[in-house]
C-alpha cells in the first residue's frame, strides 16, 4: 500500500536488512588494501547473486556492508540467512552479521528510505554478534519461511525509547 503525502515522498511498506562483515577495518590494516578489496569483491558477488535469485534489491553498498530492501519479507529473510551461510562456508576470514525489520517508511526520490524500520534494521546489525542475524520478534512471527527464529530476549537499542523483543534467525 502506498500513501502519498505531496511531492516530498510516499509512505510505503517494505522490509529491510543490513549486513556487514565483522572486523573489516582491522583486517584491512593487517592484511592490506589488495586483500581487503579481494574480500569485498567476493562478498559483493555473493550478495549480488543471492539478491538477484531471490528478487531482493541492493539499496546501497555501505563499504563492507549493504542495505537490502524487498517488498515481501520472506525472500529477504531467506536471502540474508543464505548470504551468511555462503560467506561462512566459503572460508571467509570475516564472518557476517545482520539485522532485519519491516514496516512503513517514507520513500524519497524513488530510491531512498527513511523511518523507524530503516533505523532499527541498521541498529540491529550493529548489535548482532558475528554469524548472527537479529530481528524484532513481532516482524517474523507471522511469516511463512523455513527459517528458525530463536527468542533471545528484550534488549535496549540505541536511539529507541522502548526495548525490543528480539529473535535470532537461522536455517
Amino acid at each position: 500500500m502506498i500513501e502519498e503525502f505531496g511531492v516530498r515522498g510516499k509512505r510505503i511498506d517494505r522490509s529491510f536488512a543490513f549486513i556487514d562483515l565483522c572486523g573489516f577495518t582491522a583486517y584491512t590494516d593487517h592484511e592490506g588494501d589488495d586483500e581487503a578489496v579481494d574480500l569485498l569483491n567476493a562478498f559483493r558477488a555473493t550478495v549480488r547473486g543471492v539478491a538477484s535469485a531471490r528478487g531482493v534489491r541492493i539499496a546501497k553498498w555501505l563499504g563492507d556492508g549493504a542495505m537490502l530492501v524487498a517488498v515481501e519479507a520472506e525472500p529477504l529473510l531467506e536471502a540474508i540467512v543464505e548470504i551468511e551461510a555462503l560467506i561462512d562456508s566459503s572460508g571467509s576470514p570475516l564472518p557476517l552479521r545482520g539485522g532485519f525489520t519491516s514496516g512503513r517508511v517514507i520513500l524519497i526520490d524513488g530510491d531512498d528510505y527513511i523511518g523507524t524500520p530503516v533505523n532499527l534494521g541498521a541498529r540491529l546489525c550493529d548489535c548482532a554478534e558475528p554469524r548472527q542475524i537479529l530481528a524484532p520478534a513481532d516482524t517474523v512471527e507471522h511469516l511463512y519461511t523455513s527459517l528458525v527464529s530463536r527468542p533471545i530476549g528484550t534488549r535496549a537499542i540505541a536511539g529507541f525509547d522502548d526495548p525490543v523483543d528480539l529473535v535470532e534467525l537461522s536455517r
